[in-house]
């Protein structure tokens, strides 16, 4: 039943907004403060059959509109995006519970993601090789493939969908989308902006619902042969498995437990602008948030003492005030999860250095808030250490020599970003080559990837796939090798033939 006064959304689905089959819904609220952001279709199965049908029609059409065309309508989703770009901002600091800074950084990178893909559609770069025959000529070729289904997190409302429905589309694919149920607003802006762009009808389809419904009906659909997933590790085991029986190509990018490294020659004052940036920006959910600070111990107890200083002066508060430093996290299942390893830090014997506590007093307690964190004396081996906690927790660890630093931040499952502050050359030279992660920066924090270089990350972090930049086309592509013979003649390749 839709709530009194609060907007009511739809499905989009063959370029008709539309209830879900059912008739239910469900509400998306603010972190913030708890106000309702607005009262969205609860879909299941009927509604997803119904929008892949769609998708599976216009594929037939899109794929064969000249790739160059594709980009152009990139290209005006992009410049409608930044023309709305505050208006998104805005949204998001309420529905996700971003700071405005940081908001706004989430659409800009749609927005860049919208330009280089756009420009893709005059790339989508093959090869040529000279053949072994004479009068022979051959070359390779991208293929789209069909209909995506792309299932998205809340953490990047705007961005994670642009990485991964702008490839798909400028490709020759058509797409499912599920945003998270926990910003349906934010994904619903994306799509209407995109249909203002001039995407023809059942290119882009948005369905809203849960995961359960929704996202398991996308990734057993036998008509939607990629599926690409954002979210954790377990869930991205459940989408592989789910997957398996069609064959699908299925690209994860799950969960990160990042480190920065701080040599004793760093510049402290920038690793500890680096620390706060990448630990508590974003209330430190993002994938790539650093939840590890490894320490060599000369500068143990300054970097300490310099982290605790800043971060006791950081602001909680709504994400659209303009001196709010921290915003909420997602929800309450969120707040309880994080202070859940805070006791765990505690009881392994880790020295809580600041923060640990639900926020509460001048309004806080009507949102999601948890004060920033930061523990000491923390063993590599901890579950603080080892674990993705998805919240504005980092530990720090001690360490003797760079050797160890390398082997400290290898030591966990993930392997998605790493770091290291150092102005030895050696040093940074030595972290690039051995640390083992899919991005690596040196005199930087964790976070701050470009839309035109590779985004993901190595062991249990992905399945070896990776978003933006040209890689991303790999996803969304088959490979097509083609060979034209003009001897007038049949040649065989490989077999000997006397001249």
């Amino acid at each position: 039943m839709a709530i009194l006064g609060a907007k009511s959304f739809q499905n989009y689905i063959d370029g008709e907004w539309v209830d879900a089959a059912s008739g239910e819904t469900f509400e998306s609220t603010s972190p913030a403060n708890g106000d309702t952001i607005g009262v969205f279709p609860k879909s299941a199965a009927e509604d997803v059959d119904r929008a892949v049908a769609a998708a599976r029609t216009a594929y037939e059409s899109w794929r064969l509109v000249p790739a160059p065309k594709r980009g152009e309508v990139l290209f005006r989703f992009a410049q409608l995006l930044a023309e709305h770009k505050d208006e998104v901002t805005e949204l998001m600091t309420r529905e996700m519970g971003k700071v405005r800074a940081e908001a706004a950084g989430d659409v800009q990178e749609a927005i860049d993601m919208a330009y280089y893909m756009g420009g893709e559609g005059r790339r989508l770069f093959g090869q040529t090789t000279p053949s072994e025959l004479r009068d022979k000529f051959q070359m390779s070729v991208r293929m789209p493939v069909g209909v995506v289904g792309a299932i998205t997190p809340w953490n990047f409302p705007i961005a994670i969908p642009s990485w991964k429905t702008l490839p798909a589309i400028v490709c020759g694919n058509t797409v499912v989308f599920k945003p998270a149920t926990d910003t349906p607003a934010l994904g619903e802006r994306y799509v209407e902006l995109f249909a203002e762009a001039g995407l023809p009808r059942g290119v882009l389809n948005i369905v809203h619902g849960g995961g359960g419904e929704v996202g398991q009906r996308l990734v057993e659909h036998p008509d939607v042969p990629i599926i690409t997933f954002t979210g954790s590790r377990e869930t991205g085991v459940a989408v592989t498995r789910a997957a398996a029986e069609n064959l699908k190509h299925v690209h994860l990018e799950l969960g990160g437990k990042n480190a920065i490294i701080v040599m004793d020659d760093a510049d402290l004052d920038l690793a500890v602008d680096g620390i706060v940036w990448s630990a508590f920006g974003t209330s430190g959910q993002r994938c790539t948030a650093a939840s590890r600070v490894i320490v060599h111990e000369a500068v143990y107890d300054q970097l300490a003492s310099l982290l605790v200083t800043r971060v006791e002066q950081m602001r909680l508060g709504p994400g659209w005030e303009d001196d709010t430093d921290i915003g909420p996290v997602i929800n309450r299942g969120a707040l309880e999860k994080i202070h859940s390893y805070t006791e765990i830090g505690k009881q392994e014997g880790a020295k809580l250095l600041t923060g640990g506590e639900v926020a509460d007093g001048n309004g806080l307690e009507k949102g999601f808030y948890y004060r920033p964190t930061v523990f000491g004396d923390v063993e590599s081996g901890m579950r603080i250490a080892q674990e993705e906690i998805f919240g504005p927790t980092t530990a720090l660890i001690r360490v003797s020599s760079l050797g160890e630093a390398i082997a400290v931040s290898n030591g966990v499952e993930y392997g998605l970003s790493s770091s290291i502050f150092s102005r030895d050359v050696n040093k940074a030279f030595r972290a690039m080559r051995d640390l083992n992660t899919g991005i690596t920066y040196v005199n930087a924090g964790t976070i701050g990837a470009e839309v035109h270089l590779p985004f993901g990350g190595t062991k249990d972090t992905g399945n070896g796939h990776r978003e933006a930049g040209q890689a991303a086309l790999d996803v969304f592509t088959e490979w097509k090798s083609i060979y034209v013979d003009y001897s007038g003649k049949l040649q065989r390749a490989q077999i000997d033939t006397a001249e």
